[in-house]
Parts: structure tokens; sequence; C-alpha cells
């Protein structure tokens, strides 16, 4: 059975986490920019690991989903400290961190941070760098302009509302890139990309594999895929990937 919570962070924040006990290695799932725990791939993650008895953790960052805060408060950095805080009171070790678009970014974040604690990671159009690479770098320059003098700016999503992107989000991010330099993770990484990502060019997971510390890295091509890779079919895709990353590993603490 899934129980939830909210985890205070120690400022008034109230973090929200859904916890399925189960064996080991505990599966946290990492959800992508203004989305949340409830989305179809963390749902089907769900699923599986309450199918196989298996211990998983979901959570919502800070202005995400159930939790509390301002989304427009929040920066990459506040995001990763979220997920850890979560993970280090709730979760258990060994843990597989699966992350979506910048729950990729934040995944690999932890991975390079907890070392052995974690025993894979799968990132499902994993967007490291992504406000840097995809947000300022794609501004025009007067959108620049206009975001460093009033510290935020509204951008189109096709996928709800506007999305207001802060200056802060911005610098921030820049202290927290990857791609610029080799990126000591070692654990098992798999990739998922969709070729057909309006957001994420397929192109950045070669990158991840290239930059990554770890020899053993696999990655999955979806020739139709877009962005959120959601459909049946990508789904089972990702179901399999985890449970090939799992199965290894089960003998590794008794369950």
């Amino acid at each position: 059975m899934e129980h939830n919570g909210r985890l205070d962070r120690g400022d008034g924040i109230h973090l929200a986490w859904a916890r399925l006990a189960g064996r080991g290695p505990m599966v946290v799932f990492l959800p992508g920019f203004a989305s949340d725990m409830s989305g179809a791939k963390a749902l089907a993650v769900r699923d599986f690991c309450a199918d196989r008895g298996q211990a998983m953790l979901r959570l919502d960052y800070s202005g995400h989903g159930e939790s509390d805060g301002a989304f427009t408060d929040g920066t990459i950095g506040r995001w990763t400290e979220d997920a850890r805080q979560v993970i280090e009171e709730l979760g258990e070790f060994p843990a597989i961190l699966i992350g979506s678009s910048m729950g990729g970014w934040i995944a690999m974040l932890l991975a390079r941070d907890m070392g052995a604690r974690v025993a894979g990671v799968i990132g499902i159009a994993a967007a490291p760098d992504f406000t840097e690479t995809l947000m300022w770098q794609s501004m025009a320059p007067a959108e620049q302009q206009k975001l460093l003098q009033e510290g935020r700016l509204e951008v189109p999503s096709e996928y709800g509302p506007p999305l207001v992107i802060t200056r802060d989000l911005i610098e921030d991010g820049r202290r927290h890139t990857l791609l610029d330099s080799a990126i000591p993770v070692a654990c098992p990484l798999r990739l998922l990309q969709g070729q057909r990502d309006p957001d994420v060019p397929w192109e950045t997971a070669l990158k991840i594999s290239a930059q990554v510390a770890s020899e053993d890295v696999e990655i999955s091509l979806i020739k139709d895929g877009d962005h959120r890779l959601s459909r049946p079919q990508d789904l089972a895709l990702l179901i399999r990937t985890l449970s090939a990353l799992l199965d290894p590993l089960l003998g590794q603490d008794g369950g």
C-alpha cells in the first residue's frame, strides 16, 4: 500500500511525497519542469513497483504539484535540494533514480553527489543544462534584456498556461551545469529519448553519454517519440528498461 505525506523542509515549506513499501533497491521518480508526481510515467512506474513488491518513492518539488511554495521561487539548486531532502529522510539505499526532463538533470546531480548509494539512473528526455542551452540561448536579445531588467519573463508553453522564467532560475542553473565538463557519475545509466522531441534535442543523450564517467550507458532512441514519452509503447519501454536495470541488483540486498 502506498502512503502519502508532507515533509517540512525546515522553513515552513512542506514537500509532498508518496512512498510504496517493498524490497530494494528503492525506485525514486523525479518529475520534470512544472510537472508533478501524478503524471503518466510516475504512475506507470508506481503500478509496476506495486505489482512486483518493489519499494518506490515519488515526490513534488516546492512550487510543484501538491507541495507548498511558489513555482517562481524555485531554481535547479533549490529543487535538487528538495529532492535530496525527501530521499535522505524517506528513501532507502541503494536507490535507482528515474528523472524526466529536468528530473533527469536533477537525477544526475544527485547521482554525482550520492555516489555508490545510487545504483542506477534512467533519464527520460533528460535535460541537463536546459536553463542555459534551451532557454537563455534561445531567447532573442530583447527577451534576455527584459529578463535581466525585470527579473522574469513569461513564455508560452504547449503543455498548459504560459510559464514564468526568472532571472534566478537562469543564473542558478549556470552553477549546476554538467555538460561542459566530465560528469563523475559511475553507475549504470539508461537514456530514453524521442527523436521528434520539440524541447530537448535527441543529440543531448549523446552528449550525456560522452561526458559521463560510467561505461555502462545505453541510449534508446525512439524515432517517432515526443518529449513526454507517455504513449503506451513509451511507457512499456520505460518499464522494460527499469526491469532490466533492477533484476541484476535484487540479490544484492537480500530481496
